[in-house]
């Protein structure tokens, strides 16, 4: 299927194109989500993903209908990590894992517009999305990561570049990417890479974030084509 960047698409202004930079607000590193999220698309970025992997109570979820409504503002695209159900009532893409709700489920309950990722680990995962009504595919780690607590093996940027033919969906790369290996993982084959702890740790204030999201939006250029 064609990629159809629906929902907040309109509001994104993004529609057919898959951000060649994309971050990902990660709750266990952002220390003020909201402050974090306003800071990130002060400094340009186009699309967001809200990630949580702890409890979803009520305030997280109020947390994450204000962000959604920053990037609504924007404007950006919005994305959820997991949470198919989360992401239809803010009317918002998902970004699923491989033990989450199935693509083909998420994509009934979201409808044919909404946008819908899915995250894999090796060839064989990589070759069972290439069939899932999905947006986009993304593969990682890369490169080694603390963002997981029992993170898959490395995929590494030779692993990659031989991967890449095997789906002709975007291709988002995740897992320990820096400003120091990206164009590498870029040269790959990769359209997109997933950033968290090089954009979010370390940085005490609003400022540096904003600055390090200028950083990698002139690092990453233009976004890439979505067939």
């Amino acid at each position: 299927m064609s990629a159809s960047w629906g929902g907040l698409s309109a509001c994104g202004g993004l529609k057919g194109r898959l951000p060649r930079f994309y971050p990902v607000l990660d709750t266990s590193v952002a220390v003020d989500p909201i402050a974090t999220a306003r800071a990130i698309l002060d400094g340009g970025a186009r699309i967001m993903q809200f990630r949580h992997k702890g409890v979803f109570s009520r305030a997280i979820f109020e947390m994450v209908r204000a962000i959604a409504d920053l990037c609504r503002a924007a404007p950006a695209i919005f994305i959820v990590n997991d949470r198919a159900d989360v992401a239809m009532i803010l009317h918002a893409g998902v970004h699923l894992g491989q033990t989450d709700l199935a693509p083909a489920d998420a994509r009934r309950m979201l409808g044919g517009e909404a946008i819908i990722g899915l995250s894999t680990h090796n060839e064989a995962q990589l070759r069972a999305a290439a069939s899932e009504p999905v947006d986009y595919v993304a593969l990682g780690p890369i490169f080694g990561t603390t963002s997981k607590d029992r993170p898959d093996p490395a995929v590494g940027v030779e692993e990659l570049r031989r991967l890449r033919p095997l789906t002709s969906k975007p291709l988002l790369a995740i897992g320990g990417i820096t400003r120091g290996n990206a164009l590498s993982v870029f040269d790959a084959g990769a359209d997109s890479v997933a950033v968290i702890g090089d954009l979010l740790a370390g940085c005490a204030s609003a400022a540096e974030i904003r600055r390090r999201t200028e950083e990698w939006l002139q690092l990453t250029g233009k976004p890439a084509r979505v067939s």
